[in-house]
């Protein structure tokens, strides 16, 4: 039997808790000796010396190998940091903060907590690979999603404190009472940060304010909710600041001079920065009769931005830059991002370059890398590039038509000879651009108009990227891909579903390619169903992500793709960058061992970062068309369905393409179930059928610009169907344009249909 002394030293050797099982298998006790050694580990832990918890055992103070903990923040590089959910402070002192680590390989139900949450995680063994003293976490669950903490708009109630609307769709008439000593600093309007401190059976719920975090009256407030919920960083640290105004323009050692060659930038009209230049000339070598030389250029981001520095390691906490209608938020300071970095006409700039000679079929025949100095010959916005070759140049664009514009044009019709024979997957789904006032309100939204210019570029860029990744494969680099995988199996079962309702066959998983998908989209051109389909094909593709491991690119039907032609706004396209300049021996500010060894780190956490982006820009045109919308209920709108559940209907508006719902309860006299596989809600009784992508009028019922969201009513009968037999169901009453559904007038006290976020106990 060991003595006490030696079962505490085995203890605190161990980095997380350990049970009876394991010290007995040290110590090779067997049988009655257990039974001692129970008796022995329960006078050590009556004692204080050993603390347990779930059976297990470990020292004071030390963290077990699992734990719940709360995250509380975000530190200075960009980390979740949490703190134990239960920690005597009295007997073990302050809690441990603990850094909560992305996985580096994330998997499709991986838990991705955020700020708030409560988290089951696992103590990593042997600390931080990056010396870190504070303990490392990975995720195992989630347990809650931060309930204890939510933001909302705070608004006064005089001489009561105040209450909390919240701005989560999911808690929409959910309001929290704020006692007047809970106040804080908050006024009218403020948006802030709540702890919920006492929740009831009966009444809301009370908090107290945390933290104010700015006036919903003032500009870009819509915009500033979505910065704040996501935990974007927006303000720069002072030393990023500092290093960013002492960086001096680049100079021509170790470049080539290509500073005579007419390279242009052809970008949006309200463009700040212009990170990519292009030129296109015919081939002089007869053997490539028809062919063309182009040239790339790229804001050599990487001169200025050095690995470990304070720009660096700012950049890669941000990821990528974020577009909001009313602001950027950069990746990167406006002295580099809008100055040193933007390839301004007239000035010299320096940049990584790379030559593509291509043949008359638009295939490639070569192609190199190159680090120059280059000067833009002329900034052009899109359309205007467009008006020039269609026989309308203006005064910047008439000099160059001739010799720049004209041969561009012409090696973009090569490369789309090129294109149509890879056949990428070719979706049709207009995107929607929103023209804000002068006080920051929506003025109206448009569809702007897809250009040849937009495709001229679109193909000259992607072109550069397959040759960046195929350079940094031949030389044996680490190289961050863009991968995007094809359909999961699940994905494309329930598609094949679908298809086969309208009459369309789907390949087999194992023969499938972009082109199949191409198929059935042009067959859809010919029916009515062109947008519906459209839908269902982009929602069976999955997400294209960054990683050091290559799958190839899916969408586009590439073998090998990395992003390498936006440094400016994605840390993926400067670590491209540097891997160049290490592989091909630009200079010392490529790549470093240090960075390689972490890629696939690196690549979860921008990936995560393009994703928290993508979300904070959809909800901020939601909250910023439902304020448009707020002083129109009652309206009637065309609309597309967008999507469905058993709880009711999506509907997409065909003015704005502002998305709302329609509760099932306010659908017609029918009783309405859902078919996943027809993408259908049906009645039971009429069969009466909405499907996805179905053009529908709606009533707009309700509006909640705080959150985004929109409740409306059908107005408009479904497609005609076959009822089940036997079909079952509750009858419910004809529409109504008040609102209500119950078959009768509203009365006083009456209240309308209840909005999806307040959902009952059938899920309606």
């Amino acid at each position: 039997m060991p003595s006490r002394e030696e079962i505490l030293a085995f203890i605190a050797t161990q980095s997380g808790t350990v049970g009876k099982r394991e010290i007995a298998r040290h110590f090779g006790l067997h049988g009655s000796d257990k039974i001692e050694l129970k008796a022995l580990l329960r006078e050590i832990v009556d004692d204080g010396l050993v603390t347990k918890g779930r059976g297990k055992l470990h020292k004071p103070g030390a963290l077990p190998n699992v734990v719940v903990v709360d995250i509380v923040k975000r530190d200075e590089d960009g980390d979740l940091i949490a703190t134990p959910a239960e920690w005597d402070e009295d007997e073990h002192g302050p809690a441990p903060d603990i850094v909560v680590a992305l996985a580096a390989k994330p998997r499709p139900g991986d838990p991705v907590p955020g700020l708030g949450d409560r988290v089951l995680v696992r103590i990593a063994d042997g600390g931080s690979p990056s010396g870190d003293p504070r303990p490392t976490a990975r995720a195992m669950k989630i347990l809650d999603r931060g309930h204890s903490r939510t933001m909302g708009v705070f608004r006064s109630v005089p001489g009561h404190g105040g209450r909390l609307i919240p701005i989560d769709k999911k808690n929409i008439g959910r309001e929290l009472m704020i006692p007047d000593e809970a106040v804080g600093e908050a006024k009218d309007g403020d948006l802030v940060t709540v702890d919920i401190v006492r929740t009831a059976r009966f009444g809301p719920p009370v908090a107290r304010v945390r933290e104010r975090l700015g006036n919903l009256n003032s500009e870009r407030a819509i915009s500033q909710i979505a910065i704040e919920v996501h935990g974007i960083p927006h303000v720069f640290r002072a030393d990023t600041l500092a290093e960013a105004e002492k960086a001096k323009p680049a100079t021509l050692a170790g470049r080539d001079d290509w500073r005579t060659l007419p390279l242009v930038t052809i970008d949006p009209a309200d463009a700040k920065d212009h990170d990519d230049a292009v030129h296109a000339e015919p081939d002089p070598n007869p053997e490539n009769a028809g062919g063309f030389i182009l040239t790339i250029a790229i804001a050599d981001v990487a001169a200025y931005v050095r690995p470990n520095s304070a720009l660096d390691r700012e950049a890669v906490i941000r990821g990528n830059s974020v577009y909001f209608p009313d602001r950027v938020v950069p990746m990167l300071p406006e002295r580099i991002s809008n100055d040193l970095c933007s390839l301004k006409p007239k000035v010299d700039r320096p940049a990584m370059a790379c030559r593509v000679v291509i043949r008359a079929d638009g295939r490639r025949k070569s192609h190199s890398f190159h680090r120059i100095m280059m000067r833009s010959a002329a900034r052009l916005a899109y359309a205007q590039a467009q008006a020039a070759i269609d026989g309308h140049p203006d005064e910047v664009t008439e000099p160059i038509l001739e010799p720049v514009l004209k041969p561009l044009y012409e090696a973009y019709a090569a490369l789309k000879r090129a294109r149509d024979d890879r056949e990428p997957l070719d979706l049709d789904l207009p995107e929607r651009k929103i023209i804000l006032k002068g006080d920051g309100t929506v003025d109206r939204v448009i569809v702007p108009e897809r250009l040849d210019a937009h495709r001229l570029i679109e193909e000259m860029m992607i072109l550069a990227n397959v040759c960046a990744a195929e350079t940094l494969e031949k030389q044996r680099t680490p190289c961050v891909y863009r991968i995007h995988d094809a359909p999961s199996m699940e994905k494309l079962l329930s598609l094949k579903e679908f298809l086969q309702t309208m009459d369309i066959s789907l390949p087999k998983a194992a023969l499938l390619r972009p082109s199949n998908f191409n198929a059935i989209l042009e067959h859809a051109k010919r029916t009515d169903s062109t947008e519906l389909i459209n839908q269902v094909v982009l929602r069976s593709q999955a997400q294209a992500e960054y990683s050091p491991e290559n799958i190839g690119h899916f969408g586009l039907n590439l073998r090998r793709y990395a992003h390498f032609t936006s440094p400016i706004r994605r840390y993926a396209d400067l670590l491209v960058h540097r891997a160049l300049i290490k592989a091909l021996g630009f200079g010392s500010d490529g790549l470093t061992e240090v960075q390689a060894g972490a890629l696939a780190e690196i690549s979860a956490e921008i990936s995560a970062a393009e994703r928290r982006a993508m979300v904070a820009e959809r909800e901020t045109v939601d909250r910023l068309i439902a304020a448009h919308l707020a002083d129109q209920v009652g309206t009637i709108f065309g609309a597309r369905v967008s999507g469905m559940t058993k709880s009711g209907l999506f509907v997409k508006l065909d003015d704005t393409g502002a998305d709302g719902f329609v509760p099932a309860a306010s659908i017609g006299g029918d009783y309405f179930r859902y078919e996943e596989s027809q993408r259908a809600l049906i009645g039971n009784r009429t069969g009466e059928t909405y499907r996805l992508g179905d053009t529908v009028s709606v009533k707009l019922v309700e509006a909640a610009p705080v959150a985004g969201a929109l409740r409306f009513e059908l107005m408009s009968d479904g497609r005609a169907g076959l009822a089940s037999p036997g079909g079952r169901g509750h009858k419910r009453p004809q529409k109504r344009n008040d609102g209500f559904t119950d078959g009768r007038r509203a009365r006083p006290g009456d209240r309308p249909a209840k909005p999806p976020w307040k959902k009952n106990k059938k899920g309606r």
